[in-house]
């Protein structure tokens, strides 16, 4: 019997598989590469090279979409055919013809977290880097120009709201040395220093910046200069942040879980509230994506065992409507956790855990 079950739900898993995908990399990518060969130029050879590597993306994309319709197709057949009947007439419960559904949506989601985790991010990057080259941008292996950075602090009046401790501008970077810095340091209380350089590098033995040819403005409260000190050479305490962000080129599509990690933690350092939940929300949605495998086989096991005589493209057209429905509460709880209304866990994990409940439910009443 679950040889039978596996069998049925392959081809369509397969088919789905193949039709979200299709679907999904029309929309996000083939159109604008089109575009990018009329309009610029790109080569043929160059923009089917970044299909396939923009391929990855679409295809994990689609594996909890294919899971929910391939459970749903197969059950339902089984429901309409009275196959259902015959194995709960030799004594087969509804819970253990679902089982084989179940281990392919876990399979499935095992999958999907290694495409997450090293094909996705790494293919995304390169065809980010391929599209670069062929337009004559070349990505370069870290932020060349306008160089910003805000550190923020607790305010003085109100621990719960956030204030700007610093903000860091430099005009170019070479690699290794910033040019044309400007430092706002507004870190102690009843003092704002204005620092300005041509040039800057990180003493990595000190920890420490170095400056070089600028002044350091010491402004009193009511906005009067209460010094003004030029050099020639000066080493101030400042965090390496900025190196680190000037360094890092890559976006949240084109890291996993650890690398996406290590950008958090620079993140932390600016003390920018609104960039760490987002990212925080970024970390545990690359967790929980798998995991909606699971909750779209057991749904659409669920619906599929009740008495019914459905054809499959009202199956299909169902899953379309459970899918939607799925995207935009997450959509909904994505928004939410960004502006602080909920936790980054429960932004990324209350659509899964909702569907799972509701998963249950009609897992339940089928099996009544």
């Amino acid at each position: 019997m679950d040889r039978y079950i596996a069998k049925e739900l392959t081809l369509p898993f397969l088919f789905g598989v193949g039709a979200f995908s299709s679907i999904g990399i029309s929309i996000g990518a083939l159109f604008e590469l089109i575009r990018r060969i009329t309009e610029s130029g790109l080569s043929i050879t160059l923009a089917a090279q970044i299909f396939l590597l923009k391929l990855p993306e679409f295809v994990v994309l689609a594996f909890p979409m294919s899971t929910l319709l391939s459970t749903m197709m197969t059950y339902s057949r089984f429901s309409s055919d009275s196959e259902l009947i015959a194995l709960q007439g030799v004594g087969v419960s509804i819970r253990r013809i679902i089982a084989p559904a179940v281990v392919l949506s876990l399979l499935v989601t095992g999958l999907t977290f290694v495409f997450n985790e090293l094909i996705t991010p790494a293919a995304n990057y390169r065809a980010a880097v391929t599209l670069e080259q062929a337009l004559n941008s070349e990505r370069p292996p870290f932020q060349e120009r306008n160089i910003f950075y805000q550190e923020f602090q607790p305010a003085a009046d109100d621990p719960e709201a956030q204030e700007l401790k610093r903000q860091f501008y430099a005009r170019r970077f070479d690699g290794t040395t910033m040019h044309g810095l400007t430092i706002l340091d507004f870190s102690q209380k009843g003092l704002n220093q204005v620092v300005s350089a041509e040039s800057a590098t990180w003493d990595v033995q000190n920890n420490v910046w170095t400056f070089y040819n600028g002044t350091i403005y010491v402004v009193a409260p009511d906005g009067s200069f209460r010094n003004i000190v030029t050099f020639e050479t000066q080493a101030l305490q400042l965090p390496r942040t900025p190196l680190d962000l000037a360094s890092r080129t890559k976006n949240d599509t084109e890291m996993n879980i650890a690398e996406a990690t290590r950008q958090l933690e620079l993140v932390r350092q600016s003390g920018d509230e609104k960039k760490i939940r987002r990212w925080q929300i970024r970390i545990q949605q690359k967790y929980a994506l798998p995991f909606v495998c699971v909750v779209f086989g057991l749904v659409g096991s669920s619906i599929g065992v009740l008495p019914q005589r459905t054809s499959r493209a009202t199956s299909f057209g169902i899953s379309i409507v459970i899918i939607f429905g799925y995207y935009l509460l997450s959509f909904i709880t994505n928004a939410m956790g960004e502006v602080g209304l909920v936790s980054p866990f429960a932004a990324a994990w209350i659509p899964t855990f909702l569907g799972f409940g509701i998963g249950l439910y009609l897992l339940f009443r089928a099996s009544r």
